[in-house]
């Protein structure tokens, strides 16, 4: 088992019931593990020691195959192992969500995502971009997404 950080396994980065059930391998590069790396070190890490609970990664990285097949962005941080969609069951996902704000983690994207059936945080980390977007995303039963740029004031006040 390889280890991203203190907390975080290569192993629950690269898993996908998706790809397990389509016989898609989801087997990234070395370039791949080391924005992991940063990813669960910069971020994923710091956040779950501050909750103190462990976090739950519904999504890490995926290979275009995958993130072709779940209908991903064809511009998904995913794909570079540099973005993971999060949730923690003993605090509630908004709660979670304005703890990277709080504790002023240096994401490139922050997005609360809700739909339906679930609702998780996405978080990515790129050492060249800084974007510092903040966002919220809803999936009309229409279909598709819906992603809305927020100020951290407002996110603070979800």
């Amino acid at each position: 088992m390889t280890n991203l950080s203190q907390s975080f396994t290569l192993q629950e980065l690269v898993f996908s019931q998706t790809a397990a059930r389509d016989g898609i391998d989801n087997t990234p590069s070395p370039a791949h593990v080391r924005a992991m790396r940063d990813l669960c070190t910069k971020i994923l890490q710091p956040l779950r020691d501050s909750v103190g609970m462990p976090l739950v990664v519904s999504s890490g990285y995926r290979c275009p195959r995958l993130n072709r097949a779940i209908g991903g962005s064809v511009t998904s941080q995913h794909m570079e192992g540099r973005a993971a969609d999060v949730v923690c069951f003993g605090i509630d996902t908004k709660q979670l969500f304005k703890r990277v704000l709080e504790l002023k983690l240096p994401f490139d994207q922050l997005i609360y995502e809700g739909g339906r059936q679930s609702i998780w945080v996405h978080v990515s980390f790129d050492p060249k971009r800084h974007r510092r977007t903040i966002m919220t995303a809803t999936f009309p039963e229409a279909g598709g997404v819906v992603y809305k740029k927020i100020t951290r004031r407002a996110a603070l006040k979800l």
